[in-house]
């Protein structure tokens, strides 16, 4: 018999969500269709792992998790997944980079 994994004693509406809307994240696993996926046939592949996606909605699930609303890039899926699903994949700021150094002739930097 297969062991079913609870996380009964985590309860993460006790702080801020981990993500935010916006956020670019990144699913740490393959996720199939159980049947709540309308559309879509049980066992159908919805995320592949390592697919990117934007956090579009934050929600919760048995007063106990936050659920975050992913629309998923390459798939076109949206999917809820839990904060343990997902790795940040945050996009590189332009604005975050450093400035070029100019090279003025006859000056020393």
């Amino acid at each position: 018999m297969t062991a079913i994994v609870r996380d009964s004693e985590v309860v993460e509406l006790g702080g801020p969500p981990v993500f935010h809307y916006g956020d670019r994240v990144r699913a740490k696993r393959t996720v199939r269709n159980d049947g709540t996926y309308a559309g879509k046939e049980i066992g159908d592949v919805l995320v592949k792992k390592g697919e990117e996606g934007y956090v579009v909605s934050i929600g919760t699930f048995l007063q106990q998790f936050y659920i975050y609303g992913v629309e998923f890039l390459d798939s076109g899926n949206r999917v809820g997944m839990k904060r343990k699903e997902l790795d940040r994949a945050e996009a590189i700021d332009e604005d975050d980079l450093p400035l070029p150094v100019s090279i003025v002739p006859g000056r020393v930097a």
